[in-house]
């Protein structure tokens, strides 16, 4: 994923990337990125847009790799846990993210249009104020919905 952006010039390129820093990231962590998990995250990286957990569970199913919620479920939690997949609160989603194995907290913008999802650097901005203040933050959701580029062209 382009970061900014809502596509990247090669995304078989970007997808290689993700996996290569997640199997990377696993590894230094002693986490087991499982066939599944791994399966998971590559549903994830094919788009740029948010997937719920049982849209990527029918895609597991459809592919022979389980059917019940739980899977899904457990491998979106590794995912999360593991700093590779986000979770929008907005669309009760998940989305691959764009800077795997980086100490980030960041924001998304989600098109109402198409659906799809860039990720952008959301909390850094609020570092100095939140300091200055004399406030801990530690925990951030920013999220802001308006139109790509795409679906502004669609919609001139």
């Amino acid at each position: 994923m382009a970061e900014p952006g809502f596509a990247c010039g090669d995304h078989a390129a970007c997808i290689r990337s993700a996996i290569t820093a997640a199997e990377a990231g696993c590894a230094a962590s002693g986490a087991r990125l499982t066939p599944l998990r791994r399966r998971v995250l590559e549903i994830l990286l094919e788009g740029h847009a948010a997937m719920g957990a049982y849209d990527v569970l029918a895609r597991l199913d459809a592919e022979g790799m389980g059917s019940k919620p739980p899977v899904a479920y457990r491998a979106l939690g590794f995912l999360v846990d593991q700093g590779l997949v986000h979770r929008i609160e907005r669309l009760s989603a998940y989305v691959a993210c764009a800077r795997p194995g980086m100490a980030h907290a960041p924001g998304f913008l989600i098109c109402r249009g198409c659906g799809a999802v860039a990720e952008t650097q959301g909390a850094e901005g609020l570092s100095r104020p939140a300091a200055e203040a004399g406030f801990v933050i530690e925990q951030t959701v920013i999220e802001a919905e308006g139109l790509c580029p795409a679906c502004q062209e669609r919609e001139a």
